[in-house]
């Protein structure tokens, strides 16, 4: 009897953003909120970071991809996506950490909104000043 073909799990994370990832052995096939990627992202770019980690490990033919991703805008649900991307990777195999580490994708990037203080527009926006 044949084996059930395994699933592996990878969260990412990216400013308001995350994203629940399942990898799958497949034909390359990405799937975004029930959506292929093509319909979900309108820019090549985004789609270009959304693969790099299959890109980097030469699994782009071989993995199905199927993601979950909620909150923040398209750039941040991206990063999301291949952050969760490069951490299913790792579950499915371990040899990939030196590849992925080195090009950055295990790294959750820490930046976020910086918050507005008081007396200010925004974060570092200052009211117009009027010398008179």
């Amino acid at each position: 009897m044949a084996k059930a073909a395994a699933k592996y799990y990878g969260t990412g994370r990216r400013k308001k953003s995350i994203a629940r990832v399942y990898l799958s052995a497949g034909t390359g096939v990405i799937t975004i909120n029930k959506r292929p990627i093509d319909e979900y992202f309108g820019l090549e770019t985004l789609k270009v970071i959304v693969r790099q980690p299959l890109t980097a490990t030469d699994n782009v033919e071989k993995m199905d991809v199927n993601v979950t991703v909620k909150g923040g805008g398209t750039t941040g649900q991206a990063g999301a996506v291949r952050h969760g991307i490069a951490r299913a990777l790792l579950q499915a195999d371990a040899d990939y950490r030196p590849i992925l580490k080195k090009a950055g994708y295990l790294t959750r990037d820490p930046r976020m909104k910086e918050r507005k203080k008081y007396g200010l527009k925004a974060a570092r926006r200052a009211p117009q000043f009027s010398k008179r």
